[in-house]
């Protein structure tokens, strides 16, 4: 009897530091955002866990091999995933705008199954009362809502005539000073297709997003020139925002 407890208890001490150290190699990736795949992997190590647990004369390798195999095929799945944009869209799925300028995108919910009180209820949680004060939400593929609120007192107007006056003139200051900087978008499209768009990844050019906001590889080399990178394969990250804000991060910098 006393035996079979202490096997009992050596083998749950045993599955726990093997899962601990799974989890480890694995990375903080797994505690911060579980995504479709990797919740897979975790939970048929736990099951392959009770398995060994429940069946004391079962040899352990049979329950460490098979999920040490699985800790191996995520961790190669992570790192192919770090050098493909393809993989990663497939493994973990592409995020999904729920809402955009106020407006709920009902047959986007409907594919991702996002009933109106769901998302009421993580809007609550962001301290926002109504969609309409939602610039963007964006469905995140590990099911966490990112909300992007308007920006306040944008369509308010000015009581005073002067300082409406003050504010016309400092727009066209401000318009005159960043005249190299702002980028005009066609916003129509931006809203529908993410938040922000990316045009370099991994120092390749996503020419479908170009495409959609009507610009060039010539226009896009010249705004990375203009951050200092002579070279598409030396950028890490090259994104645009709604407001045509470009934000640019070099192989060299990770």
């Amino acid at each position: 009897m006393f035996q079979h407890i202490s096997t009992h208890i050596f083998l749950t001490v045993l599955m726990y530091f093997f899962i601990f150290l799974c989890m480890r190699i694995m990375g903080k990736r797994e505690i911060g955002k579980l995504s479709v795949f990797d919740l897979t992997i975790s939970i048929m190590i736990a099951e392959i866990a009770v398995f060994v647990l429940e069946d004391i004369n079962r040899p352990i390798y049979e329950g460490v091999v098979p999920m040490a195999t699985l800790v191996l095929i995520q961790v190669i799945v992570a790192q192919l995933s770090l050098k493909s944009r393809k993989l990663r869209l497939l493994m973990d799925g592409k995020p999904s705008i729920l809402i955009s300028g106020g407006k709920l995108h009902r047959g986007e919910m409907r594919r991702q199954r996002y009933n109106i009180d769901d998302l009421l209820q993580q809007l609550r949680g962001q301290n926002i009362a109504s969609p309409a004060d939602v610039e963007f939400a964006i469905l995140e593929p590990s099911g966490q809502l990112t909300v992007f609120e308007k920006e306040k007192g944008s369509s308010s107007s000015n009581p005073s005539g002067n300082s409406s006056a003050a504010a016309e003139h400092k727009k066209s200051d401000d318009n005159k000073g960043n005249k190299n900087r702002k980028i005009e978008l066609p916003k129509n499209k931006i809203r529908y297709e993410g938040l922000p768009i990316p045009l370099i990844m991994d120092g390749k050019v996503q020419d479908q997003n170009l495409e959609m906001i009507g610009k060039t590889r010539f226009w896009l080399r010249t705004q990375i020139r203009q951050k200092g990178v002579s070279d598409f394969k030396n950028v890490f990250l090259c994104s645009i925002d709604h407001k045509g804000r470009i934000y640019v991060d070099r192989l060299d910098n990770r």
